[in-house]
């Protein structure tokens, strides 16, 4: 799980981060001023400081903030100037906004605010729809507003040019003040929430921001975006009453408190909505007892009372945003706040402690405890060294004897630093009766306790406020020490000592700043220094464990006295963690510590020691097996031989007509050789006519095994070479899934064993993914790219590896990347196995849990009539009014279940806004007739409409496949090079899922995974990108053009600048592949292009030639082979989709090559060669007859490589 983070206030108004991977409070260092509250997301966290102004702190990020401002230049032609700037009265703004409406000089266009900065001045757009245009970039057009195309006619009287211009979000990880607005700037703020990013998915980073004024009034903040992170302007939004607090969850729920103690919900939040539209009055849970506090998730409201207790709100969701009643929880806190995946933090209510709500899921929304987050703050004492050596000095070791409840005990000293770097106190201090025998109880309540401060409840932000009224003026007399001693009155007694706090000036020394004080004593940083040239022992040896808190009381605020940090406010809106997430946040470190501390003293035995004592057992253990091994060396290797026989009953969809499921009786039987080899058979018993019959297979034989998913049965399918020609797998159907995956893992052992393959995938391996996402990967021979007889793509062997994948990439060093469904990057970790593969057909470590995300799409169709208009009754010959995308196949939204059964729902259905066409405010697109192009208006002429509903559903796997967080991804590709290469730091190029273009730094063979992205700009978002062996870069935007990258080199790994290809005719690509010295491209329709005349001094090449249809993917190696995934390939019964083929022929001198092999299919998805740099084996042809011998395979039914008439069928 990416690494997140949780964020705090303490009472001093500093703001804190909490990593979900550390185990310390880390300081924003940036920050200048005291916060009263924070409100985060995932990118970004805002807060509200004491000057009541908003600030904005922008999460750093590889993928930086860009937004693109453009304007349009326009002409008209006369006969005397030409083109020129006078344009006709009634025309548009010379320089105008798209539609011509909108006027747009260039000097017209400024910064929103001083955190923004432009990359660079004003430049031609000169792309036009996927086609480059001439060089200035003009499109022509007959007149003002109309088609424009790049050609100039006889007729074309006007022409415009579109100039681009960058600008850069430059504030991040820092607090940045939201920009005042020009009109009546609302009141001071006194809360804040931020939430709203699940409503919709566009605009990108879109947010919903709700802010209290001091009066009441509730604002609501627009146009907040990725492109436009400060929004663009407040709305105050009318209410019934005034409001002291409000939330705002992820999706579509605000609850707000008010003055009275009851709680609004604000209702119609929607799409197009986001403020939605009237409140709803909900009373508090305890009518005596108002309510001060509301937190709010996705499907969840928690309260707090004015009394501090603490409770949850059932039957609570989108539909039913009041809920239907509340429930007394146990605790007692002053705030609580709802983060990711409805989990929740609060504060208590005597302690100030950040509490955790542990054992949430998503069928207990209310958890079952409370857990205190028990970590130290950065630059804390009690874990400093000197802190560690006074306490052993004292021969007092805690190691598990004082434990803390609620309030943490005063052994664990959790206090906070002097502002100095050191401090000396010659101050006697009385310590009350409790404290004497503070070594012998094991009483948790602290020794100061006549000094414990008042801690003013939380019902607004008023308690910052009477903090900050007890500072006073620092004292510029040096007696200030004694001074202080006096203020706080104490008596001195038996505690009386003289003690120099070592421990201050280590942590100061570390280069941290000092932390602000807030109390009656003050004392300057060179007053403090001064003193300290009067120090006593010098030695924390001398210090006591009583002279530590003496001097502490004696020279800290009332405040900093107590023993751990007191916390004002929470938020944990950006802060990912479920119920299984691994925190190490409950645990004390400090006690750790003092055990290991207790153990090191106990064992005189140093590091050093530690070493060579485990050397020397080593080196005697490795003597003694030696030694043993040598009086059997005679002997003859025992070789075992065996058959072992497995047998079960299942289905089997028979081979003739009518195709059906039978019973039958499936048998496996593995014998192991002389030579140690294994094989076994596969057998069918069935009966036909009463007839016993079988059917076998040779281990050594099958190439593959599938397993094939569905609700009713749980099939896999076995291959052998035979039967994929046929396009017609063995296909059994085991009683359950268990029996199904025990037949896979010990069928699949089987196969390896007959085939002498053990262990993870080899560098060279091609990888594939089916169209289910299941990885499998085959070993290459030498002989698999011979030439002129290859081995034929129908005989290699594939097995299966853990995870699930939409996409892979690899090269021959064996860096392997992949891409999920949900767009998260995987890097491979080398182990092998996982998922349903368990024991020996699996590696032990190397494998991790792995989740994916995908959605599930139905449509719901409508057909109009004169009088009711768009109704559910369609004619007899139209398709289901809830169906599958082509119709065919009724799909209901009570009756589609996930792909699998190890698919789980995450969501309920939506409806999906994001459709090819674009759709209406209510998601309908429209068309003549079915099916037909849709479009996202209503003309007269439109008789039908549909709309998509999408509904998430989630897979949890293991494989061996590690994160790479935080930035998801929708294409990589990585450098193919030699075997024997040796490569520093392996180019790696990316696009992320909003089309950005990455380079991956620091990738290396040790460090697989890379450090950091690097932002590579473009004037357009991006779909697809590939790297050839000589670096050359080729990527396809989303338009359908493409483009070359020019001068990447490993001096200069994100080159200089984009070159753009123009596509071929009447096409939009969407993928390329780049090997040693070829690149391919498919298009949309399925075409597969070669790009011609491509040499290392015109690396961008001269024009397209085609070469086959029915392509959906193509990948080159680095040797220039070519293998794709086609389509529409004819088997025995029916024509198969995702077919795995490899282009035969390919030479130097010919790279196109001759013709296709069929390999694996259908149901493939994607494949990648690009690890294969093994050299093909040359056979001589001396002794052969025949010079020119024939192909294993005809060609593809699509086209051949000479055809350049239309794609056949």
């Amino acid at each position: 799980m990416p690494v997140s983070l949780l964020w705090a206030v303490d009472v001093y108004g500093r703001v804190y981060s909490l990593s979900t991977a550390g185990q310390q409070w880390e300081q924003c260092r940036n920050s200048q001023m005291e916060f009263k509250r924070v409100t985060a997301a995932q990118k970004c966290c805002w807060g509200i400081a004491c000057d009541s102004s908003i600030y904005l702190n922008v999460h750093a990020s590889d993928l930086p903030i860009r937004y693109q401002e453009d304007t349009y230049e326009n002409q008209r032609w006369n006969p005397v100037d030409g083109f020129s700037d006078h344009l006709l009265p009634s025309d548009r703004w010379q320089w105008s906004d798209s539609s011509g409406l909108l006027h747009q000089p260039l000097d017209g266009f400024q910064l929103p605010s001083s955190t923004w900065e432009w990359e660079g001045d004003w430049y031609v757009d000169e792309n036009l729809e996927g086609e480059p245009t001439e060089k200035e970039g003009w499109t022509y057009a007959m007149d003002f507003p109309a088609t424009y195309t790049k050609d100039k006619k006889w007729n074309s009287c006007v022409r415009r040019r579109r100039w681009l211009r960058y600008r850069r979000y430059k504030a991040m990880d820092s607090w940045a003040k939201i920009p005042s607005q020009q009109t009546t700037l609302p009141d001071p703020f006194s809360d804040i929430s931020c939430g709203g990013w699940e409503i919709s998915e566009e605009p990108r980073g879109r947010l919903s921001l709700w802010a209290v004024s001091l009066q009441g009034k509730v604002w609501f903040r627009e146009g907040i975006s990725h492109h436009n992170p400060e929004g663009s302007s407040w709305v105050e939004v009318p209410l019934p009453g005034e409001v002291v607090q409000i939330s705002c969850g992820p999706g579509d729920l605000v609850w707000a408190v008010l003055w009275e103690g009851q709680l609004l919900v604000r209702e119609g939040i929607s799409r197009d909505s986001s403020k939605g539209t009237s409140w709803a009055v909900v009373e508090s849970p305890n009518p005596e007892v108002g309510a001060i506090h509301v937190a709010v998730g996705m499907n969840v409201v928690w309260a707090v009372t004015k009394d501090n207790k603490v409770w949850f709100r059932r039957g609570v969701n989108s539909h039913n945003p009041c809920g239907s009643g509340w429930i007394s929880m146990v605790g007692e806190m002053v705030m609580i706040n709802v983060g990711l995946n409805d989990q929740v933090w609060a504060i208590g209510c005597e302690d100030r402690v950040v509490y955790f709500r542990h054992g949430i899921t998503s069928s207990e929304l209310s958890g079952k405890t409370w857990k205190a987050i028990n970590v130290p703050r950065e630059g804390d004492r009690s874990h400093s060294s000197a802190s560690a050596n006074s306490l052993h000095s004292a021969g007092c070791f805690f190691s598990g004897e004082v434990r803390a409840p609620s309030v943490a005990s005063d052994a664990e000293l959790d206090i906070e630093h002097p502002p100095g770097d050191g401090a000396i106190s010659n101050a006697p201090l009385h310590c009350p009766e409790p404290c004497v025998d503070a070594h012998k109880n094991t009483s948790s309540e602290p020794c100061i306790e006549p000094l414990k401060p008042h801690i003013p409840k939380v019902t607004s932000d008023s308690f910052i406020s009477e903090l900050v009224s007890d500072r006073k003026p620092a004292k510029t007399d040096a007696e200030s020490v004694s001074s202080a001693v006096l203020e706080e009155e104490v008596v001195p007694g038996e505690g009386e000592v003289n003690v120099l706090s070592s421990d201050t000036i280590t942590s100061t020394q570390s280069g941290g700043p000092p932390d602000p004080q807030w109390s009656n004593v003050d004392l300057e940083e060179a007053e403090i220094q001064h003193v300290q040239t009067g120090a006593v022992p010098d030695s924390a040896d001398s210090c006591s464990l009583s002279s530590v808190a003496t001097y502490t009381l004696a020279l800290e605020d009332q405040y900093g006295a107590e023993e751990h940090p007191l916390w004002a406010w929470v938020s944990g809106g950006g802060c990912s963690v479920d119920s299984h997430s691994q925190l190490n946040w409950f645990n004390c470190p400090l006690n750790t510590s003092m055990l290991q501390s207790v153990q090191s003293m106990s064992l005189s035995v140093s590091p050093a020691q530690t070493a060579t004592w485990r050397k020397q057992i080593f080196e005697q253990l490795t003597e003694r097996s030696r030694r043993e091994m040598d009086n059997f060396r005679h002997y003859e290797q025992a070789i075992e031989q065996s058959v072992w026989v497995k047998k079960g009953a299942m289905q089997w969809w028979r081979d003739w007509k009518p195709h059906k499921w039978i019973d039958v009786h499936f048998a496996l039987e593995q014998f192991s050789g002389a030579d140690g080899n294994k094989d076994g058979i596969l057998f069918i018993y069935y009966n036909y006519h009463e007839e016993k019959k079988y059917l076998h297979a040779f281990i050594n034989e099958v190439t593959i095994l599938v397993p094939v998913l569905n609700d009713s049965k749980h099939t896999f399918a076995i291959y052998t070479p035979e039967r994929t020609k046929q396009r017609w797998p063995i296909r059994l159907a085991a009683a359950t899934e268990l029996e199904m995956y025990d037949w896979l893992a010990l069928l699949s052992v089987s196969c390896c064993d007959s085939r002498g393959i053990q262990g993870p995938p080899s560098k060279q391996a091609i990888w594939s993914i089916t169209c289910k996402g299941d990885i499998f990967v085959s070993e290459p021979s030498s002989a698999l790219e011979a030439t002129p007889y290859p081995t034929p793509c129908d005989q290699m062997f594939w097995r299966q590896v853990g995870g699930h994948l939409r996409l892979v990439d690899c090269n021959s060093l064996g860096i392997v990347w992949g891409i999920g469904y949900d767009h998260t990057a995987w890097v491979y970790s080398g182990g092998y196995g996982g998922g349903f593969f368990q024991g020996l057909a699996s590696s032990t470590d190397n494998l991790y849990t792995q989740t994916d995300i995908k959605s599930v799409y139905i449509y719901e169709n409508q057909r109009w009539n004169p009088v009711t208009g768009y109704t559910t009754r369609g004619l007899p010959t139209d398709r289901y009014m809830w169906s599958d995308a082509s119709g065919l196949h009724e799909c209901t939204k009570t009756g589609t279940k996930p792909p699998s059964p190890h698919w789980t729902w995450v969501s309920d259905w939506a409806i999906d806004y994001s459709v090819s066409g674009g759709t209406d405010r209510e998601g309908w697109q429209y068309a003549a007739d079915f099916p037909a192009s849709y479009h996202g208006f209503k003309t007269m002429k439109d008789f039908v409409r549909r709309r998509r509903w999408a509904r998430k559903c989630k897979l949890t796997t293991t494989g061996p496949w590690q994160e790479i967080p935080p930035i998801q991804l929708s294409d990589v590709t990585i450098l193919p090079c030699s075997a024997q290469s040796s490569v520093d730091a392996v180019p790696l190029w990316a696009i992320s899922n909003k089309g950005d273009v990455l380079c991956r730094m620091g990738v290396t063979l040790l460090t697989p995974a890379g450090t950091s992205w690097l932002h590579v700009g473009t004037d357009q978002p991006f779909k697809s990108i590939s790297i050839g062996a000589a670096s050359q870069v080729w990527g396809v935007a989303r338009d359908g053009s493409a483009f070359y990258r020019g001068s990447v080199s490993a001096q200069s790994p994100a080159g200089d600048c984009w070159y753009h290809i123009p596509s071929p005719p009447k096409q939009k690509l969407k993928q390329v592949s780049v090997g040693r010295t070829s690149v391919y491209t498919v298009d949309e329709n399925g075409n597969l292009w070669y790009r011609q005349g491509v040499t290392p001094s015109y690396p961008q090449g001269s024009s397209w030639e085609h070469i086959s249809n029915n392509v959906r993917k193509v990948s080159v190696g680095p040797l220039d082979q070519v293998w794709i995934i086609a389509d529409k390939v004819q088997g025995s019964h029916s024509l198969s989709c995702g077919t795995v083929c490899h282009r035969l022929g390919v030479q130097p001198m010919d790279p196109k090559g001759q013709s296709w092999d069929y390999g694996i299919g259908g149901g493939w998805d994607h494949i990648t060669i690009r690890g294969n740099a093994m050299e093909p084996a040359r056979i001589c042809l001396s002794s052969m007859t025949d010079p020119s011998p024939q192909a294993p395979r005809s060609p593809l039914p699509v086209r051949s490589t000479e055809s350049s008439s239309a794609p056949s069928s």
